[in-house]
């Protein structure tokens, strides 16, 4: 049976052109995740351990885009960025706590075609990003000469194997893991800086000739224009913190913990990007750090280091790149798993199994992820992530601002200081940082371009007359504008 929700009926409302159907009553019962598994600290250790593999390698491409100084300023710009809209989810995470996390802010604001553009674009940022933090780990692993492994492709397969089964024990499993993994690569950081701050040269940030670009100088040697193309690679200090409100429907009581889980997880990352993006390049030359695949090794190994200490930061980093790649395979799994129970994807992907895991959610973005691993281009795939992160960012802080304006009676148990002011500043400022995807590399951005044209086209053609109309967000769509009618 075919219904149309109250907000297609809606003058303004946001159902306007998709139908939703009826399902059985068994259709939310194989598809539900385990309740009040993670408190406030699980979440910020999510948070976390979605980005901290961006402190081991990644950032540190930014330093031939921008020098020391425009990938500097780029940090700035971009822990802005992020602080305003970690504010900004926070509260939208309090007021809507479902595993859809951003799709849901936008299904609300947006209506099913801003929810489904933001989820997609969440998603590709989620599917992709791992199969960059492979590579990362293949040149980890090859770098300790671990197992006697030379060739990338069997580490790919084997993480991706690993942890994808640690996550079909259970979230709680999952996440606690998780928590132990972020830790050591947390110490693993704290040692670096141990042996790296008394190596700090000032006259070693600054070692990259400049170019004849406008406005170079020895602070920015590719000039003004390397500011904003170092917006990518500065992204990958914070990337995937918006992670933690998909982990809602697992949080006990998600109306508190989840501000507290995500703003402290934020707090740790700017500490942290501080620290390596002086420290690194200060003990190892920025020149140097510009082409490396495992920055604070080497590092420590231009600054005379002791191959002990080296080898322990070199595990560690391994662990680092580990929390990130677990997280995040988390992240994608929840996020297909919501836009699956609500119709927007194959409904076959949001079954859990007898653990409430959702098994091919887990799996089938896995497996596509795996797939771009395979190109062993770690920085190309980066950039991939960061034009869907800063899209769905875009769309997010558009949800936040609308729902301001149109929803101010909608209980938020945390209100977000400065309210739409600051996440217009994260507006703009993602805005920003999607045209940087095409300064860097514009094959890749096209090709991302490209995927998400695609599944907005499937969207068009087929699931907006599939929708579910008892999943938590088409509810809370048609309570909305029932609630707007009766006004």
């Amino acid at each position: 049976m075919t219904v149309e929700p109250a907000a297609a009926r809606a003058p303004h409302g946001p159902g306007r052109g998709v139908e939703a159907e009826a399902v059985d009553a068994g259709y939310l019962q194989k598809r539900e995740l385990r309740s009040g598994t993670a408190g406030w600290l699980l979440l910020a250790g999510l948070g976390v351990s979605a980005v901290i593999s961006g402190d081991y390698a990644g950032w540190n491409f930014g330093l031939a885009e921008g020098g020391f100084g425009g990938l500097l300023i780029a940090v700035v710009l971009m822990a802005v960025m992020y602080t305003a809209m970690v504010f900004g989810l926070a509260e939208l995470g309090s007021a809507l706590p479902t595993a859809g996390g951003g799709y849901t802010f936008a299904r609300r604001a947006l209506g099913p075609w801003g929810g489904y553009a933001t989820g997609i674009a969440v998603l590709i940022e989620y599917a992709i990003a791992p199969a960059a933090i492979a590579t990362f780990i293949g040149a980890y692993v090859e770098s300790l000469g671990l197992f006697g492994i030379t060739d990338g492709w069997w580490v790919y397969l084997a993480v991706y194997a690993l942890f994808i089964g640690v996550h079909l024990l259970g979230v709680g499993e999952a996440l606690k893991a998780m928590f132990v993994v972020t830790v050591i690569a947390l110490a693993g950081l704290v040692v670096f800086l141990v042996g790296a701050i008394p190596q700090f040269d000032a006259g070693n940030l600054l070692d990259i000739a400049p170019t004849d670009a406008a406005g170079a100088s020895d602070f920015l040697p590719y000039g003004v224009i390397g500011i904003w193309a170092a917006f990518p690679f500065a992204i990958w200090f914070f990337l995937a913190v918006e992670s933690v409100p998909l982990a809602a429907e697992e949080a006990r009581d998600p109306a508190r913990a989840m501000p507290r889980g995500i703003i402290a997880a934020m707090a740790v990352l700017v500490a942290l990007a501080v620290l390596m993006l002086v420290f690194t390049p200060g003990a190892g030359g920025s020149a140097a750090m510009a082409e490396s695949g495992n920055p604070p090794v080497d590092a420590l190994a231009v600054a005379g280091a002791s191959d002990g200490l080296t080898r322990v930061v070199n595990y560690a980093g391994l662990f680092g790149l580990v929390a990130s790649f677990f997280s995040i395979i988390y992240a994608y799994s929840r996020q297909t798993f919501a836009l699956s129970r609500a119709g927007y994807l194959p409904r076959a992907l949001s079954v859990t199994n007898a653990r409430k895991a959702p098994v091919l959610a887990l799996l089938v973005p896995g497996a596509i992820g795996f797939v771009l691993s395979l190109t062993g281009q770690g920085a190309m795939l980066l950039n991939m992530a960061v034009f869907g992160a800063t899209v769905s960012y875009v769309l997010m802080m558009l949800s936040h601002i609308v729902l301001r304006r149109r929803e101010p009676e909608l209980p938020r148990p945390y209100r977000t200081p400065g309210g739409v002011a600051t996440t217009g500043v994260a507006l703009v400022l993602a805005a920003a940082a999607v045209v940087a995807t095409f300064l860097v590399d514009v094959e890749a951005a096209l090709w991302t371009l490209a995927a998400y044209a695609l599944f907005l086209a499937y969207f068009a053609l087929y699931s907006r007359h599939h929708l579910v109309a008892s999943a938590p967000e088409e509810e809370f769509a048609a309570l909305a504008a029932a609630d707007e009618d009766l006004r």
